[in-house]
């Protein structure tokens, strides 16, 4: 049965996704902050933030956050040795007596090429490229971590988020889209609102230690998500790239060799979760209604 969510919660990396999830949890009652490399450039939005670098100190307020949080959710990017922020808290956490649930938000990217084939909770993450190693090794760091304290945690392996303001309608209005193509590549996509509602939803579920496979419901070719996209705004399509073309870098044909489609029902089942916007059409729609994609007014 879901229980209370937590009072306090620390949001280890206030990014796109960091931000969205501290935003839900305030709306909810529960007093939750975040970490940041760069305070002062961040938007002004309430939300309290802490700096956290490498080879400096850990503040007084930092320090407190952690002794009070009862829960501690992970959103920066890994690095050669795993989590950086794990590895500079290691000590601190040692003094949080209130933390009984930690989630880790990793990656799909763990798992190798399908060939359209799906991947769900029990799939090996069997992908060997130096992207996913990082990502199992900031998972195994944390399981690791909570196990060593005795209390629960999840994994969250996530596709690729969009949301507003990071779309395929602020990329065609911006001249950033891409309209690359791969005869029978797909991809599931997830909504940041719809990871936010899912870790709470976690949160609320915070026994043992758990594994999370999130994504909408309809695998899609890259390229209709920018035609939709184009159909909404009235922009025009970029022109098509063939995705092994010669003037294709190498880092995006890379993101585009892998080819799999995601099946979460048994994550759906545990959570007693959906998504809200069950694929990019929906989510591509609120967009064009908050105004993403459109022209400024002057």
């Amino acid at each position: 049965m879901p229980t209370a969510l937590p009072a306090r919660v620390l949001v280890l990396g206030l990014g796109y996704s960091g931000r969205h999830l501290a935003a839900l949890l305030h709306a909810h009652g529960v007093a939750c902050s975040g970490t940041v490399r760069d305070p002062a450039s961040a938007p002004e939005d309430g939300l309290l933030r802490h700096r956290l670098v490498a080879g400096e100190p850990i503040s007084a307020d930092l320090c407190e956050a952690i002794r009070t949080a009862e829960a501690i959710v992970c959103a920066v990017p890994p690095d050669a040795e795993g989590d950086p922020a794990l590895r500079l808290l290691t000590d601190a956490l040692s003094d949080s007596p209130a933390l009984r649930w930690v989630g880790y938000l990793s990656s799909t990217a763990v798992y190798a090429d399908r060939a359209g084939g799906w991947v769900n909770e029990t799939s090996t993450a069997d992908a060997t490229d130096e992207t996913a190693l990082k990502r199992l090794h900031a998972e195994q760091q944390w399981q690791a971590a909570a196990q060593a304290r005795g209390i629960a945690s999840a994994v969250f392996r996530l596709p690729g988020l969009y949301g507003l303001g990071r779309n395929a309608l602020v990329q065609l209005a911006q001249g950033k889209a891409r309209h690359v193509v791969r005869p029978g590549l797909v991809f599931n996509r997830l909504h940041v609102e719809d990871l936010a509602s899912a870790v709470l939803a976690a949160m609320q579920q915070a026994e043992g230690h758990a594994l999370h496979l999130l994504s909408d419901d309809e695998p899609a070719p890259p390229q209709d998500v920018v035609a939709y996209a184009a159909a909404l705004s009235g922009l025009p399509l970029p022109v098509v790239q063939a995705w092994d073309a010669p003037e294709v870098a190498a880092s995006l044909r890379r993101f585009y060799t892998s080819n799999k489609r995601i099946d979460g029902r048994v994550t759906r089942a545990a959570l007693q979760w959906q998504p809200r916007f069950t694929t990019y059409r929906e989510g591509l729609d609120d967009a064009w209604a908050h105004g993403d994609g459109r022209p400024a007014l002057r």
